[in-house]
């Protein structure tokens, strides 16, 4: 099974992890993902593992390296969704997300995520201000 990413506008993908996916799966997606973002330019990316009731230390390490790998290549990423249960075995493992940015659900994700894409490239935020001069 493919983890599928949709596209939410010229700059956002939305990635949705499902409750099946299995190891081989989760470095596919980890290898279509950074595959598109780099041919497509996209800046941001939302990974939305709501559907996820478990996330082994192997899944975190992956979301991590994801997620870092995204940066390099320019794009903000925010994680999303995770349920009170994975959080709490995340912590009791010792393993944390710190390297992401996360938000509650997509709403607050994509939010965030508009956030960080501004901070990172101000003028592709708002390009239609670029040639303007500041006003006094």
């Amino acid at each position: 099974m493919r983890v599928p990413l949709l596209r939410l506008n010229a700059r956002v993908l939305i990635v949705p992890l499902h409750a099946d996916v299995s190891d081989d799966d989760v470095i596919g997606f980890q290898r279509d993902l950074t595959e598109r973002v780099a041919s497509s330019e996209v800046r941001g990316v939302v990974i939305d593992v709501s559907a996820l009731d478990v996330v082994d230390s192997y899944m975190a390490r992956v979301l991590n390296d994801t997620a870092r790998m995204l940066r390099l290549l320019g794009s903000s990423v925010v994680l999303c969704g995770v349920q009170p249960a994975v959080a709490l075995t995340l912590v009791e493992m010792g393993r944390n997300l710190v390297d992401l940015v996360t938000a509650f659900n997509l709403e607050r994700a994509l939010v965030k995520l508009d956030e960080q894409m501004r901070l990172a490239d101000p003028v592709a935020a708002d390009p239609g201000d670029a040639d303007e001069p500041p006003v006094a």
